[in-house]
């Protein structure tokens, strides 16, 4: 949505004697018609659909350079969901996941950065065979002994279940899903100008919704990542965690969610902070905690005691159906957050001392 304003310009001449020629009323007339043709046609253009706008703001050089160091694209950001939206369901164990799994290989290995796999085996919720999971970690920086994990899921749910109807279809899974993924994948092109305050590492977590059926287990990756984490303490320290989860809804709206606020209040409010600061108005303060969501910020709160917040729009309407496919997302609001937590990495505050 966008707004034209139109200024009226008030002409004021003084009068003569002489009344303007016949010449000059046609010319006159003339102009003012090109005007507002070109006012008309300037508006049709802005609504035309498909294409994202952002307003321009007129600031000074210094505050321009400080906003525009990190240039995400949000049409670059799209793109990527649609190339991971083109595989297909993206389900914990089958081709659609493999395939997924090789291009990130292939993304991420143009970049300097260190990949790998946590592998593990779980038993279907349906046939008790068992299902390969794995967790994809790219560190950014990986001799740094203290880190910040970004989390997002990369499977997708078996079907298309809150459909009114034909609650077997396919999923696709666009913003629940391939979000996450596109947006660590822009971000990739930024990290080599990123002057972080800690390591980063990128974890993709397998197993979030193997879900065919009410009671089938949740979280599966996140829970063998925080286990593996505190059973099997690596030679760094996460000091933060920070998950996002369905954030490229067309009409982005992410309010502070409640766990978040429970487990992770100092972290929360300043990554909404600094959102503030760089006027990403979709992050709203306004009635924090309203929202209470299970995701896979619970594992790594309560088993790996990684302070962890859950950035995810929560009202997205699309959610579990078939309609959950590319046209009903923005490159714009992946770019918005995209640009939050770039700037919140060069600025992430001292973790404060938690309660055991």
């Amino acid at each position: 949505m966008f707004r034209v304003v139109f200024q009226t310009i008030s002409v004021v001449s003084t009068e003569t004697s002489d009344r303007p020629s016949v010449a000059s009323q046609r010319a006159g007339k003339t102009r003012h018609i090109i005007l507002y043709a070109i006012i008309i046609l300037g508006a049709v253009f802005f609504m035309l659909p498909g294409t994202e706008y952002s307003a321009t703001t007129i600031t000074s050089p210094a505050a321009e350079t400080r906003a525009e160091k990190f240039r995400v694209d949000p049409r670059r950001a799209y793109d990527y969901l649609v190339k991971i939206c083109r595989i297909g369901p993206r389900i914990s164990g089958t081709n659609g996941m493999a395939e997924q799994q090789k291009v990130l290989l292939e993304h991420f290995g143009q970049f300097d950065a260190r990949i790998r796999f946590q592998s593990f085996d779980v038993a279907h919720p349906q046939t008790g065979q068992p299902v390969r999971m794995n967790n994809m970690i790219v560190s950014w920086h990986p001799d740094a002994k203290q880190r910040v994990v970004l989390a997002c899921h990369y499977d997708t749910r078996p079907y298309a279940d809150r459909n009114l109807i034909h609650k077997r279809a396919t999923f696709i899974g666009a913003n629940d899903g391939a979000s996450g993924v596109a947006l660590f994948m822009e971000m990739a092109h930024h990290m080599q100008n990123l002057s972080p305050t800690y390591g980063v590492d990128f974890v993709f977590f397998d197993g979030e919704e193997l879900v065919y059926q009410p009671g089938d287990k949740y979280f599966l990756g996140s829970e063998y990542f925080s286990k593996d984490y505190r059973d099997n303490p690596p030679g760094y320290q996460y000091v933060y965690g920070v998950l996002v989860d369905m954030v490229a809804d067309r009409r982005l709206n992410i309010n502070m969610e409640k766990n978040s606020l429970k487990y992770a209040p100092e972290l929360t409010r300043d990554i909404w902070q600094k959102a503030k600061e760089l006027r990403v108005d979709e992050f709203t303060m306004s009635r924090p905690g309203r929202f209470e969501v299970q995701d896979d910020h619970l594992p790594m709160n309560e088993i790996a005691r990684i302070p962890t917040c859950d950035i995810i729009d929560f009202d997205y309407p699309y959610w579990h159906t078939s309609k959950d496919v590319p046209s009903s997302c923005s490159g714009g609001s992946l770019a918005k957050v995209g640009r939050v937590l770039l700037h919140w990495l060069e600025d992430v505050p001292a973790p404060q001392p938690r309660n055991q």
